[in-house]
């Protein structure tokens, strides 16, 4: 039996089977809706994905916010007090400063259980980027690796993983500051589709852009074949904002190159907040992001 615990966020949009699966423990982040607060639970218990991105096309207004020092001081003291170690693997923090309380609560924790060690790492990543991260670092805990040797994985991995994706509204990313108005403007006219990554600090990148959804949609294809690891037998996730259909077409197109592995998933609130409905996401292990 292994001494320590993994945390995660729920912006790494694992599904509850595959949380499970990995023996993770992750933390709800938190949204606006209008004015109402909500928790970001892996199993939609407050509002499912489709329940979100409906309320974004009809209108609605999202505000997402990180996990504040108190709250991991919160979740981490139970294991700690078990006598378990912790190991944390954050959303990036090129988006949230939710790395940087997750390293206040450690220094905190330190004083209350000299003994005992909470562990952070960087994912880089956002969504099931940062899904895909987390599921493989738990793989090495549950093969029987120690705290530091799996710490000491998940810090050689971060950078490897690899996240592309593609917006159907840009009037999304405008709100994020992502694109300009006029961009956005003129974008939706053309039927322009930025495709984006993140980049090896963490932060969203427009790359390129191209016109019409289907050649959006092969685009994240084209980048998985020109940096992917392992082209066949490599772990593939993807996740949608409220778009399975497209999300299917990416799908059987990784297929027809011989990938084996692939999780779909949602993205939730706390991401598909600043990408929106329509979004279409892929991540995969790299030669370089």
């Amino acid at each position: 039996m292994q001494s320590y615990v993994i945390f995660t966020d729920s912006t790494g949009d694992l599904t509850p089977a595959l949380i499970e699966q990995c023996e993770l423990r992750v933390m709800p982040m938190a949204f606006n809706l209008d004015g109402r607060d909500y928790r970001n639970y892996p199993d939609g218990r407050e509002m499912t994905p489709h329940e979100f991105y409906e309320k974004l096309r009809a209108g609605s207004m999202c505000t997402t916010s990180q996990i504040p020092m108190a709250e991991f001081i919160d979740a981490f003291t139970p294991a700690l007090e078990q006598g378990l170690d912790v190991l944390y693997l954050a959303f990036s923090s090129g988006l949230s400063g939710t790395y940087q309380s997750s390293r206040l609560a450690a220094e905190e924790l330190k004083e209350k259980f000299p003994e005992r060690r909470v562990v952070c790492v960087d994912s880089l990543q956002a969504s099931m980027g940062e899904g895909l991260f987390a599921y493989l670092v738990a793989q090495k805990r549950l093969q029987g690796a120690d705290l530091d040797q799996t710490a000491r994985y998940a810090a050689e991995l971060a950078p490897s993983v690899c996240a592309w994706f593609t917006v159907d509204d840009l009037m999304f990313l405008k709100r994020g500051g992502r694109v300009s108005g006029a961009a956005a403007v003129a974008g939706t006219l053309l039927g322009i589709k930025p495709v984006l990554h993140v980049d090896d600090e963490g932060h969203l990148i427009a790359m390129e852009k191209v016109r019409g959804r289907r050649a959006s949609l092969d685009a994240l294809v084209r980048h998985f074949e020109t940096t992917a690891k392992d082209k066949t037998g490599g772990t593939v996730f993807i996740s949608h904002g409220d778009c399975a259909e497209d999300c299917r077409y990416v799908i059987e197109k990784l297929k027809a190159l011989g990938v084996k592995d692939i999780q779909m998933g949602d993205i939730g609130p706390v991401i598909g907040a600043h990408s929106g409905p329509g979004t279409v996401a892929l991540f995969w292990v790299g030669t370089r992001r």
